[in-house]
């Protein structure tokens, strides 16, 4: 059965197929105000965007050089949102992160008082610079506060803003004197980024941009309020039953202790995907059809973010390591076997 025979979706009320064609715009003119700054990288400012209009995070893995810092604060830039940098190091300790209370004292009463001086994290965009450079209970507050979107002092509550979107990042060739983030805690970013390095004509441009004069600076395409909108906008794009189908197979193929599981996963993977690696997929899935002016979700749209949906959360055994097999090459391998216009069960 193929997708034009598939029982159709709900279609968007007009509204929201206005704020589509909106999405689709500023995507457009995101990308031409990056390039003033960015060379390449259209796949990270993609899944990035994908990422900020779901109300997620995202954990970026790239060599130093790539210009991760400078992407994400020219992103906050285009869409007009506060950015701060955190620098994740064996020293950091949770409250340099979330903020603290001191004693202040009145000059006029004399009276003391507890006050609470905000952190770092108090802002809309946050580059968690080499997080697994950070002691474990560092690291867990910082996850607790992307989970919660709150910080938790002395009993009282402290709202983080909105919109709020967490990129951190990893270098993968030093390991030494780092604490890796637990299955667990990956499992909590939608998309695990790989940023490459630039092609041989990219890489020329980078030295010619780098070297001459100073680039024209991005002008704000979005704002605050039109992100919350057109995360709203994300919900509430609708999905046929044979998409979320395809999102619910490919990810109960990867669980090995399983009738489900394909062989190549019962092969070379020690663990599968959980259940957030399905919503994860349709939710990245919805607003990649947006990014694109589309006013429905297909099955491509799923498969185009099966790879930073899926990358961390299914783990290759020693046998398929020592093969030199990656996380990457077995999603290709799950996309090639599930096919996309299967029947309904």
């Amino acid at each position: 059965m193929s997708e034009a025979t598939q029982e159709a979706p709900a279609k968007l009320e007009e509204g929201d197929l206005k704020a589509v064609e909106k999405l689709k715009e500023a995507h457009n003119t995101i990308r031409t105000e990056l390039s003033k700054v960015i060379i390449g990288q259209g796949e990270v400012v993609e899944q990035s965007l994908i990422s900020i209009f779901t109300r997620s995070h995202a954990l970026l893995v790239g060599v130093p050089g790539l210009a991760k810092t400078l992407l994400v604060s020219t992103l906050a830039e285009t869409l007009d949102l506060d950015f701060k940098r955190i620098q994740f190091t064996p020293d950091l300790m949770p409250t340099d992160i979330t903020g603290t209370e001191v004693i202040h004292q009145d000059p006029a009463t004399n009276e003391r008082q507890f006050k609470f001086l905000r952190g770092p994290i108090f802002s809309n965009i946050i580059l968690a610079d080499e997080i697994n450079r950070t002691p474990p209970k560092t690291q867990a507050a910082m996850l607790e506060a992307m989970q919660e979107r709150k910080i938790s002092i002395g009993g009282e509550d402290h709202p983080l803003p909105d919109p709020f979107f967490v990129l951190a990042t990893q270098n993968p060739i030093e390991q030494e004197g780092t604490y890796p983030l637990p299955e667990a805690q990956l499992d909590r970013f939608m998309f695990m980024i790989k940023v490459e390095y630039p092609d041989a004509n990219e890489e020329l441009d980078i030295m010619k941009m780098a070297t001459g004069s100073a680039p024209e600076q991005p002008k704000a395409v979005l704002n605050g309020d039109d992100i919350l909108k057109l995360q709203d906008t994300v919900r509430r794009m609708p999905v046929s039953d044979h998409v979320f189908e395809y999102a619910r197979k490919l990810v109960r193929s990867t669980r090995v202790k399983t009738d489900e599981a394909l062989d190549v996963c019962k092969e070379m993977l020690t663990w599968g995907a959980g259940p957030r690696g399905g919503l994860n997929l349709i939710m990245a899935a919805k607003a990649r059809a947006m990014l694109q002016g589309q006013v429905h979700v297909s099955c491509d749209d799923v498969a185009a973010v099966a790879h930073p949906v899926l990358r961390h959360r299914i783990i290759p055994n020693f046998s398929a390591q020592s093969e030199g097999v990656t996380a990457d090459d077995i999603v290709d391998r799950i996309l090639e076997a599930v096919p996309k216009d299967a029947p309904l069960d």
